[in-house]
């Protein structure tokens, strides 16, 4: 096993679009390997809030000696063209050598690092769970600066931002990294838009993937071309501003390769963490999205060894499933179904 470093510089991303079948990889790696990598937000550095994050985030409080200087050269120098192209800075990609279409790459997080003590909660003109409605007042964006502050007495950190003008009070809440964007490339040869997710990953923006969990991803193309973004410092489901706690992560990353004769459960998309099995399902259709969890969690308990009839009353006794967000033109959900449950099927206690 290897250890990568991979940062995040105008050579290493793309800004608003995802890798295709073919694109040169910004490193490759042996199944097995770890790439550490440094994510950054592409809040503060969009052209609706002027696409110069030194002026933004000082304009804002930020010392400039806290606005991490790889932002700003991306800012200056990536091309980026707002009418066309998603907001999401993509680092990579990573060719996982010999990974072939039909394995799976199984994604795990070792370890997630805040590189930064704020970030920004923002939501746009038509966009977002309520369009017609926010931003008020006829502004087309709204951005909230977040902080992470730490407890006096425990030491332990928590997100924070102002409740606004009325009352000078602050709302404060847990930090749960997780990167929102962890995908694989596509045949092409259009590339694809960053903002919506599908059979390849992508922009899912599942809460529950964060360290310790692994998301297993259908491959598309030879060597995979993994590649990821959006990173989060925290994000309720649903994800209804339009982006949640945004602000940028080091991401030390495990990729291991199952080969197509391995593969158990095909053609679906779902993580897993210690605890916990996460199916999820995605559409531009929410009601379909929920069925298609539930379908992919039907097929992980089948593959555990429960008929399906019975599969899906347990789902329905026991199994949780939650909106991941409703905002990135392709509706997801995914479930939550606790391994603790499972034991006698699959003789593994969780940790």
């Amino acid at each position: 096993m290897t250890v990568h470093l991979l940062p995040s510089t105008p050579g290493t991303v793309r800004w608003g679009d995802l890798p295709r079948a073919g694109d040169r990889p910004a490193l490759e790696v042996d199944p097995g390997d770890v790439v550490v990598v440094d994510t950054v937000s592409h809040e503060g550095l969009l052209e609706d809030q002027g696409r110069d994050p030194l002026t933004f985030f000082t304009a804002l409080g930020i010392e400039a000696a806290a606005v991490l200087p790889d932002a700003v050269e991306i800012a200056r120098t990536v091309p980026h063209d707002p009418a066309t192209q998603g907001p999401h800075v993509v680092t990579g990609p990573v060719r996982v050598r010999g990974a072939r279409p039909g394995d799976v790459l199984s994604v795990t997080v070792q370890d997630l690092r805040l590189r930064a003590d704020y970030g920004v909660v923002s939501n746009r003109h038509g966009r977002g769970a309520l369009p017609g409605e926010f931003p008020a007042g006829g502004v087309d964006v709204v951005s909230v600066l977040a902080r992470v502050e730490t407890d006096p007495v425990t030491g332990a950190r928590h997100g924070s931002m102002p409740a606004g003008a009325r009352t000078g009070a602050r709302v404060r809440f847990p930090l749960k990294p997780f990167l929102g964007l962890v995908g694989v490339a596509t045949p092409g040869p259009a590339r694809l838009h960053s903002v919506p997710p599908g059979t390849h990953g992508g922009n899912l923006d599942v809460s529950a993937l964060g360290v310790g969990s692994t998301l297993h991803l259908p491959v598309q193309v030879d060597g995979a071309l993994l590649h990821v973004g959006d990173p989060h410092y925290s994000q309720g489901d649903g994800e209804v501003a339009l982006t949640a706690f945004e602000a940028p992560l080091r991401a030390r990353l495990r990729l291991d390769l199952v080969p197509a004769d391995a593969v158990r459960v095909r053609d679906a998309l779902w993580g897993e963490t210690p605890d916990l099995l996460v199916p999820i399902g995605i559409d531009a259709d929410l009601d379909e999205a929920m069925r298609i969890a539930v379908r992919t969690a039907v097929a992980l308990l089948v593959d555990l060894g429960m008929d399906p009839a019975h599969a899906l009353a347990y789902l329905s006794a026991a199994g949780d499933f939650a909106v991941s967000q409703v905002v990135d033109r392709v509706s997801g959900v995914h479930g939550l179904i606790r391994k603790s449950d499972l034991v006698e099927l699959t003789g593994i206690r969780p940790a």
